[in-house]
């Protein structure tokens, strides 16, 4: 985080394949080493997976994964005379897009089906319907904040 000046939002390009700016940011953070044509075909198949169990928009699906994950609030750590506090903090949208996308992969990598286009599938498939790791860990993080509301006021 720089201290002199704000620094400008990137511009984000769509998929090509379903024009979905969240698709295209969603792919970007599959990806490893730079291997954006594999990180691809991993989110497409894992599309194609979902519409073979469901018969509904994959896109449709993945969003309201997407949505489901995203957190509201989040604990930060504030050093106040001596100790330490856990301070719940509102989150900025791109945050919590952000946030949302990198738990669903983190848990569907941690997944016990085999291949990632499975693992993929079945984590959006259960976000969608608010179950799953990534959905849990969403409950986890609004409950450490409303536990820790009484510090609320050293927020800055």
């Amino acid at each position: 985080m720089p201290r002199r000046r704000e620094v400008p939002e990137r511009i984000i390009i769509p998929d090509p394949k379903y024009n979905n700016k969240l698709v295209s940011k969603f792919i970007k953070s599959i990806m490893r080493d730079g291997k954006k044509s594999t990180a691809e075909s991993i989110l497409y198949n894992a599309f194609d997976v979902i519409e073979k169990r469901t018969k509904e928009s994959p896109v449709k699906i993945f969003e309201q994964a997407v949505e489901n994950v995203k957190p509201m609030i989040e604990v930060k750590s504030r050093r106040v005379g001596g100790s330490t506090y856990q301070v719940p903090t509102e989150i900025r949208p791109s945050r919590k897009t952000a946030l949302g996308i990198r738990w669903i992969i983190g848990f569907a990598r941690k997944r016990p089906e085999k291949g990632m286009v499975d693992k993929l599938a079945a984590e959006l498939l259960d976000a969608s319907n608010k179950r799953g790791a990534a959905v849990k860990k969403k409950e986890d993080t609004h409950k450490m904040a409303e536990a820790n509301k009484a510090f609320a006021h050293y927020r800055w």
